[in-house]
């Protein structure tokens, strides 16, 4: 039997990985609460409980997955915020090692990171896993140093497999409102409210846009594909079609029927962001029989679930 725990489950990727892990034969573990970020005492105290907790519903007899899907982090946001994630994530491991049950038997860990801010600043017109990194954020240099604990932790146990998922651009329905990312679901919500949508970089800027569902369905494929080999690996988690901002405009025009209105400009990140980034993923393998959903489906997707969020705002 696997159980598993999906550690930000609320959230877009958390979501996605929810919904496919009870697809399979997996158990999920359910916290009790949900963890108070803004409160790092507390939420100290809510991980070490819910470690313990996980730890007692694991079998000896079966292997354990945790899926790292947490954090309030984004490009734009202060260090302290984003070094708030990283002690958070070198105490996670503290409570797991410290669990005897845990260290002893069979367990997976999948780490979300961050492709497209990890390679930023990369030169090679195709980014593969043997591409270097080429972080220009605090965001991303944060990324690396929780890939480097996850790593860390893996090569110090035995029993446990680590997969660091370098993810795209990631969209989806269900997207919070709080944060300041999610460029999709943010031109869907101005088109169908008739209000301008600001672009920050120009309109050839070449992106990989990634469902939330398909980018948990190849994750966990991924991790289960390594059939516990003890290490860490790493794997790029991307559609691999690569698609300018232009080409959205086009595709928002064709499913909506209304021409957007577009005001461009620049902000404190657009020098941050590299015009154009491509993705071939040449590490772990996964099931060819995944299927990816299409940038127009995925959009039509995001606009009529956003249409019936207006709908009900309206009522």
């Amino acid at each position: 039997m696997m159980i598993a725990w999906v550690i930000g489950g609320n959230g877009l990727l958390g979501s996605g990985l929810r919904l496919a892990l009870l697809k399979t034969e997996t158990t999920l573990f359910e916290q009790t609460k949900r963890f108070h970020w803004d409160n790092e005492s507390e939420l100290l105290l809510q991980m070490g409980s819910e470690v313990k907790a996980f730890a007692e519903a694991v079998n000896l007899e079966s292997c354990w997955e945790i899926y790292w899907a947490a954090g309030v982090g984004t490009m734009g946001s202060p260090e302290e915020k984003l070094s708030l994630e990283t002690r958070i994530l070198s105490k996670l491991l503290d409570f797991i090692q410290a669990e005897p049950r845990l260290v002893s038997i069979n367990g997976n860990f999948a780490f979300a990171s961050t492709a497209g801010a990890i390679y930023a600043g990369a030169s090679d017109d195709i980014i593969t896993e043997n591409t270097p990194v080429a972080p220009t954020t605090a965001y991303a240099h944060e990324k690396l140093k929780q890939e480097r604990l996850i790593s860390a932790f893996a090569m110090s146990n035995i029993s446990v497999t680590a997969l660091i998922a370098r993810i795209s651009t990631l969209y989806g329905t269900g997207q919070a409102k709080g944060k300041q990312q999610g460029l999709l679901v943010e031109i869907a919500r101005r088109i169908l409210s008739n209000q301008p949508i600001q672009i920050f970089v120009p309109f050839d800027t070449i992106r990989d846009y990634i469902t939330a569902n398909d980018a948990a369905a190849l994750i966990i494929n991924a991790l289960r594909g390594l059939k516990n080999k003890s290490g860490v690996f790493t794997k790029i988690i991307a559609s691999e079609q690569p698609t300018t901002i232009a080409e959205i405009i086009s595709i928002f025009k064709r499913i909506t029927r209304r021409n957007p209105r577009i005001i461009t400009s620049a902000n404190k990140l657009s020098t941050l962001y590299s015009r154009r980034i491509q993705f071939h993923s040449i590490e772990v393998p996964v099931d060819e029989k995944i299927v990816k959903t299409s940038l127009l489906v995925g959009i039509a997707q995001i606009v009529a679930a956003e249409r019936v969020s207006l709908a009900q705002n309206r009522v």
